[in-house]
């Protein structure tokens, strides 16, 4: 049972990461929350959240503004415009199973990319569309890369941390780099990290990419259930 308790904040990331150690980024309005739109366009409310938790929301984000929700179950009121909804699945690293990726990778090749990288990591970004990056998604946690002629070809970096666990997001390869095994290493030297600081990596993937899901599956993940990202307008 302490395993599930465990993994319960997993039920909501968003809201879980911006009341802890996303506190710092968060922007609030009643039972409302959200990051600051460069960062990330998630949102958060109650699962059970009523009209008055939509409407702190819609007030919080702006007339006309998208609302991603992520994995949020709870449906907005009907003026709300639904952007986009897709099929996913949470994957997580196995519980007790501290002792990393069978075939873990030594850092030397990766490099940490901060600020002075953004143009270079919109532009990988926009070219493989990974998910959801800003201009300043990178302050989440460290984004890793890899390149090739000095020119970054791979990445992958850390999103939402709710108490406890790290999720790996933005894994990424330049269509000219692909084959090399570029995203295997990074996912590795994350999911390496993330266990030394004894935290438990997890992440999200589309339902539709089945190369994704058996190469996390070939590191070490499962499966812990499915989610549908939502995205809506706010009247």
């Amino acid at each position: 049972m302490a395993g599930h308790r465990d993994e319960a904040v997993l039920d909501d990331p968003v809201g879980e990461s911006l009341r802890g150690h996303h506190a710092h980024l968060a922007r609030r309005l009643g039972a409302a929350a959200a990051y600051p739109s460069p960062v990330a366009t998630f949102s958060a409310v109650s699962a059970a959240a009523d009209a008055a938790g939509w409407d702190d929301l819609a007030r919080l984000l702006g007339r006309g503004e998208l609302a991603d929700m992520f994995g949020c179950p709870a449906l907005p009121p009907p003026e709300w415009e639904p952007v986009f909804a897709l099929d996913g699945r949470q994957m997580i690293w196995p519980r007790g199973d501290r002792t990393g990726p069978p075939h873990a990778e030594p850092d030397s090749g990766v490099v940490e990319l901060g600020s002075a990288d953004v143009s270079e990591m919109l532009d990988l970004v926009g070219r493989t569309r990974p998910g959801p990056f800003r201009a300043r998604t990178h302050e989440l946690g460290a984004y890793l890369g890899i390149r090739e002629g000095g020119v970054l070809v791979a990445m992958a970096g850390e999103r939402l941390r709710p108490p406890g666990w790290t999720e790996i997001s933005a894994v990424c390869t330049a269509p000219e780099a692909r084959g090399r095994g570029h995203a295997a290493r990074l996912v590795r030297v994350l999911v390496a990290r993330v266990l030394a600081r004894r935290e438990r990596p997890f992440l999200h993937v589309a339902e539709s990419n089945a190369d994704a899901i058996a190469l996390y599956e070939r590191i070490g993940f499962r499966t812990r259930g499915r989610v549908t990202f939502r995205g809506f307008r706010t009247p």
